[in-house]
């Protein structure tokens, strides 16, 4: 049995998997992940639970969209040591595209309509996202699926670092069983690769297959992905915010040269050459999403 610890007493850990108790993936993941322990830690009157070498999790009444500043009721030393919310969650999309999704939180453009606040980004993970994705890849062969991340795109607006995995699909609401169980198996062992070196990603479609493949077949972690057509409407506050919520970013990676020259660029931080990072062994994205400028039109 896992004691029951103070907050005082307990190291912070890595990251705390939210599971919301409305989302068909979370609920899936939660019952493969199993209860745990308590803590003796609680988060708006729910426990944070635990196993010996499995992830820490909290459930949640509501949908995760909407969960603003639901870090603000962690531990103290917690979010000063960084302790990263990892979001298990359904992806609903205009064509319902099968696909294992990773992403960050924010919202580049005048509008919020999914959670958070306009021109505003929850601080960035990179490198566990990175982690996250190269897992899913790894394992999405049993799936069928391809692994891809999505550019920024909606909140909730949070102080700590935080992402979204996701499962996607025609049929959202009744996701298949060995993706769900994939999820928990990624979420289990999540981990930072120090070798990664962290970037910005700018331009390029909604499902972001460029950042995808370098993320699979480089030394590179993504913070902050801003599609293209984000980059129409974007203020130069917002371009800064992006840059500045992508913590330890060494620079910018373009989709394409043209995404440079636009004047938010002043924003962010020196070009990132794709060949300064080391490659990596493994696959590269099975090519089946779309690599354009195709929108989400959910989460």
């Amino acid at each position: 049995m896992l004691a029951a610890r103070s907050p005082a007493a307990m190291h912070p850990p890595p990251y705390v998997v939210v599971l919301s108790e409305l989302d068909p993936v979370a609920r899936k993941v939660s019952e493969a992940l199993g209860a745990g322990d308590s803590l003796a830690i609680e988060l708006e009157g729910t426990p944070l639970r635990g196993r010996p070498g499995g992830p820490i999790t909290v459930r949640r009444p509501g949908h995760h969209i909407h969960d603003e500043h639901l870090d603000r009721g962690l531990p103290k030393e917690w979010r000063r040591a960084g302790t990263v919310l990892v979001f298990p969650s359904v992806h609903r999309s205009e064509r319902g595209y099968d696909a294992m999704t990773v992403h960050p939180l924010g919202n580049p453009g005048s509008t919020a309509e999914v959670g958070g606040r306009p021109e505003v980004f929850v601080p960035a993970a990179p490198r566990l996202m990175a982690d996250a994705l190269r897992r899913l890849a790894d394992g999405t062969g049993a799936v069928g699926w391809p692994a891809t991340f999505e550019a920024t795109h909606h909140g909730p607006e949070l102080e700590s670092p935080a992402f979204f995995i996701e499962v996607g699909g025609s049929d959202p609401d009744h996701p298949p069983e060995k993706a769900t169980r994939l999820i928990a198996a990624v979420v289990r062992e999540l981990s930072e690769d120090p070798a990664d070196q962290v970037v910005l990603g700018v331009g390029g479609g909604h499902y972001a297959p460029h950042f995808t493949d370098l993320t699979l077949r480089r030394s590179i972690a993504f913070g902050h992905m801003l599609a293209r057509h984000a980059l129409d409407e974007m203020s130069l506050a917002a371009a800064r915010a992006a840059w500045e919520a992508t913590p330890g970013a060494v620079g910018v990676v373009y989709a394409r040269v043209a995404d440079a020259e636009r004047p938010v660029a002043k924003g962010w931080g020196p070009r990132f050459r794709e060949s300064e990072a080391p490659r990596r062994g493994g696959s590269t994205i099975p090519r089946t999403l779309p690599s354009g400028g195709a929108r989400s039109a959910g989460t």
